[in-house]
């Protein structure tokens, strides 16, 4: 199990170092008027830290590398 949890932070670190962040799109509002259908979209950005993704991938290498001798 500690393996899976410090694959998946190495992984999110280095996407987060990579990336900065991630992007996604809600709906907030919809109208029908007969056959048309309106939708109002909006788009919000989620940035992560750099310190937080050194911080993951620091941690989830140390559990990888460091509980390799148990």
């Amino acid at each position: 199990m500690t393996r899976i949890i410090s694959i998946l932070l190495i992984a999110g670190g280095a996407l987060g170092l990579i990336y900065g962040g991630f992007t996604y799109t809600s709906d907030i509002h919809s109208a029908k008027l007969g056959p048309v259908v309106l939708q109002v979209h909006d788009r919000e950005t989620v940035y992560v830290p750099i310190a937080v993704s050194a911080a993951a991938l620091a941690l989830g290498l140390f559990f990888f590398f460091g509980l390799r001798s148990k």
